[in-house]
């Protein structure tokens, strides 16, 4: 509870973007705040303000007053007490109390003595909260008694011989101030050899004839009763031993005449301290005062040390011609020897004093008055020190606290009292006393327990007009317990202010350092306890200041010519500027040819005495700036030739109107040289990222002197004007001074703010960070927020270095986030962020679909359905649904790669999907599984389905064997997937005659269970063509072709009749010349588009589809290699050889769900159709062709050939 008057600074730390400044120092009773409103309720404990000194020496000549003020509310009682027992004031008609006060008035100037009064006096103030007592007083009259009435013999001397004349005051209170003089008043002049000591007594190192004289008074002043006592005259001669004759000699004593010296030279000897070494002690903080005074002939020089250190420089002083030395502010660490020297050429001695510092108790920290509101804790340290050790001993409301009621808050500590959950009661006043054996202290500190809000002492809509770029403070004193804590806002629904730009004063006052245009506007001041709020309002101007845009300029000016100065000022438009012209700083010379207008100072017909310093003062009310030129008057000279010549540079660059993102830049143009200046051409540095290097900033007419320069924040720019004429460009000017632009808030905020969780159990947050141009100022950091978007929470931010992701730990799984991140610099933020939505991590899914059912479409294909997962479940984006199915291991021999799980993924929150390329008459199981960004949940229970029967495959070979004149025998093996139960196979063949014609078809069943069967009764050296299926139930499979030939009674000649007849044929010798010529002719292409670096056709494919597996024409039999792919492993079309064993093997060929899926995984469209594929390792195996080898034929061998 307090009005802070201090005005101390206090910044608060960083770390905290909104800033709530607190107040919290413990207060004294001084800075209760004397508002009368205030003072109208407000309670507090008696405090003593003002008191007499603990050693009151009074005269006795005047009344006695003794002090004692103490303020409190209730307005105290007071009371005394004299010498440990009560002083009623009422009973002594000479003692009265000042009405209001505790301070006595004791009449003794009517009637009564001041050493009736003597005594201990102690005041106590007291009021319903407790009550504080002053020191013990100790009240004595000053005395200043007379010098006891004695004899003064004259003393008679040898010259040379040392003196001490006795001073011996007589003992006053306070002690007196001792001087010699002589009748005249005159003081007596000291010297080295002559000097008054520390007890008052008058030294002669040596005596001279002029130490010769009758009235050597000592005098006393005693201060308190402005009084001054003198000793009786002391006479002294000083005689040669010329002069002594027998009588005189015989006339004098031996006190009187001192004999025992001689005038002759003689070593030092000490006249005080006596002995070779003393002891000295002294109190802390006192001055320290060390003497010795030594007689010799010559007068000896006296020299200080310490013998265990070094004398303090700036605390050590010599007085009295060094024979006195003094240190101020005396300390233990003064303890030690000193040693004095006393030197003269015929020797030297010393004498150690030994020396002890002691103190009195001093206070390390005195308790301080505490006011704390119910329920709260404080303390109360009473810090003192001295040599010896202080006894700390604590009263409550003037009594010993151990005789004091209990209180239950109360705990003493030693030098600590702790005070804990205090109440109303617990309020009073203790005193600390700290002693030892040099003396005391006493303080009180009151402990006032209240309950008050807060409440605002500042006059509400206060106006503070403040020139820009000047601090500004705004003023708000206040007052609350328990403390109340301070908020600063501006506008109406502003936020706390921020400590960046602001400063908070522990008295509640506000601080802009740098008041801009932009802090113009309301502020308001709210301070809040538990009790309450208060708030008050008050306004803030910024105005421009006042500068001076164009200033006089040193002018050179002929006798008999007319100068003028200009003087152009740009103020607020709302102060009202003064301008006044001085010379050499004074008033202008009252003459008709000085003229002033609005902007310039003219003089007309210019003298050799108006030469001078010409000073432009503007003022307003808020500021005053001033401009100054020289003006030199010369006498007339000759008009040179002109000379055509490049501008002279630019000068006198000054910028003005210095904005945060705008200067305005102005310069005097150097001589155009005869040739008009065109144009000037501005350039600027950056220092701080670029210096040295200058850049363009824009260009302006001849005509211009000033630029209006748009800036960018936080770059250190300096400037460069060069001007521009006929005859080309000027040398650059000098650069201006650098202006650093006001670091800016960001203009932007992050892009690309995302939040996934990479975790289930938390928050990751990405963002794209700020370049360098965007960040507008130093300190680039960022403000992450968030909170859940489905909850009440409010936003938890964290301000983070430049980065670009921050990651929050500790949050459910996959729950929907609102996330904004906002820039900032040490300046401010940039505008309030977009708000985006993102996700904590996700989490497997914890359900498996349900409800999961196969429909069987056909042999082929199955359609499956499931119900959905909750939501919940899911724990993740919903990715689809992935189905994995495999067939059941059967007794038939495939590749086990066959038997691995398929996958088909469904996406989004599809409930059914098809499975197609199934195998026919096949034990499949399957299960459905949901998916997430995380992976894939549990499985559902596994269903099993059956597929029906389909046509079966193709046989998997067919053989003819043991052919003979009429019989051939076919062998085969079954169909590799007969996808269902076979019933029968079906055997067609007909007869080829020697042209190819195909005659007659003979259909022929034979049982399902048998691999081999003989055709008998067939004609011998014919040539056979066989067609061979099986069949299910479901159909016919794919057949398998096969040719053969019946035995001849004659095989060689059978077969060269053949050849013989074959290369006779016309139609054979035709072809084989077309090929021949077809062969030649691309040769021929081929040789010239090579030549010609073109490419035949089949390089021309190899380099449009860079197939890696195209063969390289074979140079060893001239022939073309043919591109090779997945046909390159078929068998061979019609016209192709039989293989020598006259064996075709049907090939494997699955169904291939490669051209369906997306990726590995295959999917289904929304009618579902198949789009995925199989996920398991299967290779894309060759089709297999109907189709079946042929006898050899002319095109046969052709195409065999090529």
């Amino acid at each position: 509870m307090q009005l802070k008057k201090m005005p101390r600074r206090k910044r608060l730390s960083a770390g905290r973007a909104p800033l709530i400044l607190f107040l919290c120092q413990m207060i004294s009773a001084l800075d209760v705040p004397l508002d009368p409103k205030l003072l109208e309720d407000l309670v507090q404990p008696p405090t003593i303000t003002q008191q007499s000194p603990k050693d009151y020496i009074i005269d006795p000549r005047e009344n006695i007053v003794i002090q004692c003020e103490a303020k409190g509310k209730p307005p105290p009682s007071f009371s005394w007490t004299r010498n440990g027992t009560h002083f009623d004031i009422d009973k002594d008609p000479l003692v009265t109390m000042k009405p209001g006060s505790g301070t006595l008035t004791i009449n003794i100037m009517s009637e009564g003595k001041a050493e009736t009064y003597e005594g201990v006096y102690q005041c106590t103030a007291r009021n319903e909260r407790g009550a504080a007592i002053s020191n013990n007083i100790v009240v004595r009259p000053s005395r200043s008694p007379l010098w006891t009435k004695e004899k003064l013999e004259p003393i008679i001397l040898r010259n040379g011989q040392s003196l001490i004349l006795p001073c011996r005051p007589p003992l006053g209170l306070p002690p007196p101030i001792i001087f010699w003089m002589d009748n005249s008043f005159q003081r007596l002049p000291q010297s080295e050899r002559v000097s008054q000591g520390l007890n008052g007594d008058l030294y002669f190192s040596n005596v001279l004839p002029e130490d010769t004289r009758e009235d050597y008074i000592c005098y006393a002043r005693f201060n308190h009763t402005q009084t001054i006592q003198q000793k009786q005259p002391i006479s002294v001669k000083v005689i040669s031993v010329d002069e002594l004759n027998d009588t005189v000699a015989a006339n004098l004593n031996d006190t009187e005449f001192y004999s025992a010296k001689s005038n002759r030279e003689r070593p030092p000897t000490f006249l005080t301290p006596e002995g070779n070494a003393s002891h000295k002690e002294e109190l802390r903080g006192n001055v320290l005062s060390l003497e010795c005074i030594a007689e010799g002939l010559p007068t000896p020089i006296i020299y200080w040390i310490k013998e265990d250190g070094t004398l303090p420089i700036n605390r050590t002083f010599y007085r009295n011609f060094k024979k006195t030395l003094q240190i101020i502010q005396v300390s233990e660490a003064d303890s030690g020897n000193y040693q004095c020297i006393a030197k003269n050429p015929l020797g030297a001695i010393h004498h150690t004093i030994s020396v002890t510092v002691k103190a009195a108790p001093y206070w390390i920290m005195a308790p301080q008055n505490l006011v704390l509101s119910p329920g709260e804790d404080g303390r109360l340290t009473c810090g003192a020190n001295g040599s010896p050790k202080p006894r700390i001993s604590w009263l409550l409301n003037g009594v010993p606290v151990e005789i004091a009621p209990d209180d239950p808050s109360r705990k003493i500590d030693g030098d600590t009292i702790i005070f804990s959950n205090v109440q109303e009661r617990s309020s009073a006043v203790y005193q600390c006393n700290a002693s030892n054996e040099y003396g005391y202290l006493l303080a009180n500190a009151f402990v006032n327990v209240l309950a008050e809000p807060p409440r605002i002492l500042t006059s509400a809509n206060t106006l503070y007009q403040v020139i820009a770029d000047r601090p500004a403070l705004l003023d708000c004193a206040f007052f609350g317990s328990p403390l109340p804590t301070i908020e600063w806002f501006k506008g109406a629904k502003g936020s706390a202010l921020r400590e960046d730009i602001y400063v908070l004063h522990e008295n509640g006052t506000l601080e802009i350092p740098v008041a801009q245009k932009d802090s113009t506007g309301t502020y308001t001041c709210v301070a809040r306890n538990k009790l309450g709020m208060a708030k008050n309002e008050v306004h803030l101007e910024i105005k421009d200041a006042t500068r001076i845009i164009k200033q006089p300029e040193y002018a050179v000016m002929q006798r008999g010519g007319t100068v003028s100065f200009e003087c152009k000022v740009k103020h607020d438009h709302t102060l009202i500027p003064t301008i006044t012209w001085l010379k050499d700083n004074g008033e202008l010379p009252n003459d008709g040819r000085f003229t002033v207008d609005k902007d310039h100072l003219v003089v007309a017909d210019v003298r050799d005495d108006d030469g001078g310093t010409y000073t432009c003062v503007a003022n307003t009310t808020l500021d005053n700036v001033s401009a100054s030129a020289v003006l030199s008057v010369v006498a007339p000279t000759p008009t040179p030739a002109p000379i055509y010549d490049v501008p002279n540079p630019p000068f006198d660059l000054e910028l003005t109107d210095q904005l945060d993102k705008s200067v305005q830049l102005s310069w005097t143009p150097g001589s155009d040289n005869n040739s008009p200046i065109t144009k000037f051409i501005i350039e600027y540095e950056d220092a701080m990222h670029e210096a040295g290097l200058w850049h363009l900033q824009t260009e302006v007419s001849g005509m211009q002197t000033t630029a209006q320069l748009k800036l960018s924040p936080y770059v250190n720019y300096s400037f460069r004007v060069m001007a521009v004429n006929s005859l080309g460009r000027s040398l650059p000017s000098e650069a201006s001074e650098q202006y650093l632009t006001k670091a800016a808030e960001p203009d932007t905020n992050p892009t690309a703010v995302e939040g996934l969780g990479s975790e289930p159990d938390n928050l990751v947050i990405t963002w794209k960070p700020l370049n360098g141009f965007e960040s507008n100022g130093p300190g680039l950091q960022y403000k992450v927020s968030w909170r859940q978007k489905d909850g009440d929470d409010e936003w938890t931010s964290v301000v983070v270095a430049n980065v670009s992701k921050y990651i929050v730990s500790g949050t459910p799984t996959f729950v929907p986030y609102l996330i904004k991140v906002q820039a900032l610099n040490d300046v401010g933020f940039a505008p309030e962020p977009a708000v985006v939505m993102g996700h904590s991590g996700e989490d497997l899914p914890m359900v498996a679909p349900g409800n999961v059912h196969v429909n069987v479409v056909n042999s082929t294909l199955a359609e499956v359905h499931w119900d959905p997962v909750p939501l919940k479940s899911i724990r993740g984006h919903l990715q689809g649904y992935r189905i994995y199915y495999w067939k059941a291991q059967s007794s038939s021999k495939r590749n086990r790669r066959h038997l691995e799980k398929k996958i088909l993924t469904f996406q989004g929150s599809k409930t059914h999907g098809m499975l197609p390329g199934l195998e026919p008459f096949s034990h499949y199981t399957l299960n459905v599984r949901v998916v997430n960004g995380k992976g894939e949940g549990p499985a559902s229970p596994d269903r099993v389905f059956n597929t029906p029967e389909g046509v079966p495959s193709a046989p998997s070979s067919l053989k003819i064997v043991n052919p003979t004149l009429d019989s051939l025998t076919l062998e085969w093996d079954p169909p590799s997937r007969p996808n269902g139960i076979l019933t029968e196979y079906t055997l067609k063949y007909q007869p080829i005659n020697s042209t190819h014609e195909l005659g007659p078809l003979v259909d022929l069943k034979i049982p399902a269970n048998k691999t081999r069967w003989t055709l008998k009764n067939l004609n011998f050296s014919t040539r056979y063509k066989f067609y061979f299926y099986a069949q299910t139930a479901a159909g016919s499979g794919s057949q398998i072709t096969e040719e053969a030939v019946t035995a001849v009674d004659e095989g060689k000649t059978a077969m060269a009749s053949r050849q013989v007849d074959i290369a006779t044929q016309g139609w054979f010798i035709g072809l084989m010349c077309a090929v021949a010529l077809l062969i030649l002719i691309l040769l021929i292409v081929c040789f010239i588009r090579r030549n010609k670096g073109g490419k035949y056709p089949v390089k021309e494919k190899e380099d449009a589809h860079a197939d890696p597996e195209i063969q390289p024409m074979k140079e060893d039999d001239g022939t073309f290699g043919e591109y090779s792919d997945a046909e390159d492993h078929k068998p061979l079309k019609k016209g192709s050889r039989t293989p020598s064993d006259r064996t075709v093997k049907k090939e494997d060929s699955d169904d291939s769900l490669v051209d369906y899926g997306e990726g590995v995984n295959g999917q289904f469209n929304e009618d579902g159709s198949f789009i995925g594929q199989y996920s398991g390792k299967k290779e894309k195996e060759p089709a297999e062709g109907n189709e079946s080898s042929e006898a050899p034929s002319p095109v046969n061998a052709m195409n065999s050939f090529v």
